[in-house]
């Protein structure tokens, strides 16, 4: 289970200054190198993570037909010729102003669109390719061809990265856009978003409980050294998400554009990536932004093809079929390894019970004492179709109570203890009056258990022994 030290006031508001500060697209992305003149057929050649990640082989299964996924990031270019047809709603948890979440925002405006084509890209046809069938061999498409290439997008669009002309903070932000993306349908969302810290905002618990009682997958990227990143950044840490580091070409982890920590859960191809920028060209880039589109890709195809399988199965099925890298088992580099698409697909899984990143419920349970701060209500949008609700609103659990039982067992305990110590403390108080009369101490070697006598200094006092 991921895990992070309990909060207090003091620990919460640094947590949430520095989560302020550091959360942002940029320290995700190790790196772009736009080229908006090349010809798109040339981008789509070089996607080799398609078939190194065994994902053309799982599009024999699924191609995530009747899924969405909602991407949390810097607003989504639904006017991609990629993305045609796949943004089927939107929200603008940023407050600047642009109601459909399909305006780049923050300080890296490219980031969405970059993301939501590897995700879901649906490449177009080429200009010269005839309007009707013909003989032959269809045309293939150019452009970028998303994992899940027949998945349904909602763009929710944060300003992150650079002062927020609406005054809203990543602690309004990031929890509204959650729950808005629950509220309307999804049922996997994408979160390429990170920071340097752990920990998280207690702002942001009720939220991220709430996708987990609607059954909804989160996948969020482990956050790339080259960023600053040496160790898995929040929302990464979060209990339940799931967290996606970093490969090269070779399969080997990511010197630059992956970081390293306990939550991580499956490993993808961060480097060499391409994707396509607002207004329709396109760039190659690297890090674990562009692994969580890939990852969440899959997770949109195995509940197209199992509808009623829930998040904590699918979430399972990805790492349990993960091939194994470096060290044996799950490792902070790899988690549960390298993800394979195909396996996923197709492999048979053991059902599972439990979510085998652990549960958000249970970590507010234990470290927050059921205090979590509830989420404030959601500004009037427009409406988007979204499925029925099938769990009840979501709520914090809060510790329970001591049984009468455990009272008197604890009082037990504790007498116990308090009769234990006054032993002590005579046996004590024995040694010490013969110490005086024969003018020694006796001392217990630590790793020996031998008994030695060490001579007392004439004025040593009886608090020095009784500490020593």
């Amino acid at each position: 289970m991921h895990s992070t030290p309990a909060s207090t006031p003091l620990v919460s508001r640094a947590v949430a200054a520095a989560v302020a500060v550091l959360l942002a697209a940029c320290c995700l992305c190790a790196g772009l190198f736009t080229a908006p003149s090349a010809r798109a057929d040339e981008w789509r050649d070089k996607e080799y993570w398609l078939a190194d990640s065994g994902i053309t082989k799982a599009w024999e299964v699924s191609k995530g037909a009747g899924v969405k996924v909602a991407v949390i990031d810097s607003g989504i270019d639904a006017q991609h010729p990629d993305l045609k047809g796949s943004v089927v709603g939107g929200y603008d948890a940023s407050g600047s102003g642009q109601p459909d979440g399909q305006k780049s925002v923050g300080s890296k405006p490219e980031h969405g669109t970059l993301v939501a084509t590897m995700l879901a890209g649906r490449g177009h046809q080429p200009a010269s390719a005839s309007p009707s069938p013909s003989p032959g061999p269809a045309v293939p498409p150019d452009g970028i061809m998303g994992v899940a290439p027949e998945a349904q997008l909602l763009s929710v669009s944060t300003w992150l990265g650079s002062a927020n002309p609406s005054g809203k903070s990543d602690q309004d932000q990031i929890p509204e856009a959650v729950r808005w993306a629950v509220d309307n349908g999804a049922k996997v969302i994408n979160i390429s978003l990170g920071s340097t810290t752990p920990q998280w905002p207690q702002s942001w618990d009720a939220a991220f409980l709430y996708a987990e009682q609607k059954d909804v997958v989160i996948v969020a990227a482990a956050g790339n050294r080259v960023g600053g990143n040496t160790q898995v950044g929040a929302p990464a840490t979060i209990p339940g998400v799931l967290t996606v580091a970093g490969l090269d070409r070779k399969n080997v982890a990511s010197v630059d554009a992956s970081s390293q920590g306990i939550s991580i859960g499956v490993a993808a191809p961060a480097e060499n990536l391409l994707g396509g920028l607002p207004g329709g060209g396109y760039a190659e880039w690297a890090g674990t932004s562009g692994s969580t589109p890939i990852v969440a890709g899959v997770a949109a195809l195995i509940r197209s093809k199992w509808p009623d399988m829930s998040a904590e199965q699918v979430i399972n099925r990805i790492v349990s079929t993960a091939q194994d890298a470096g060290a044996p088992g799950k490792d902070p580099l790899y988690g549960y390894g390298i993800l394979n698409a195909e396996a996923a697909l197709k492999a048979d899984v053991p059902e599972a019970t439990v979510n085998p990143l652990g549960t958000i419920a249970e970590w507010i349970r234990v470290h927050r004492r059921g205090n979590a701060a509830p989420a404030a209500p959601l500004p009037t949008a427009t409406p988007v179709p979204s499925a029925a609700p099938t769990l009840p609103e979501a709520t914090v659990p809060a510790a329970k109570a001591p049984s009468q039982r455990d009272s008197a067992i604890g009082a037990a305990v504790v007498i116990g203890f308090a009769v234990l110590f006054v032993v002590i403390i005579a046996a004590a108080a024995i040694q010490l009056r013969r110490a005086g009369r024969n003018g020694s101490l006796a001392v217990e070697e630590p790793d020996t258990g031998v008994m030695e006598s060490v001579q007392a200094p004439r004025n040593q006092q009886v608090t020095e022994a009784s500490d020593g």
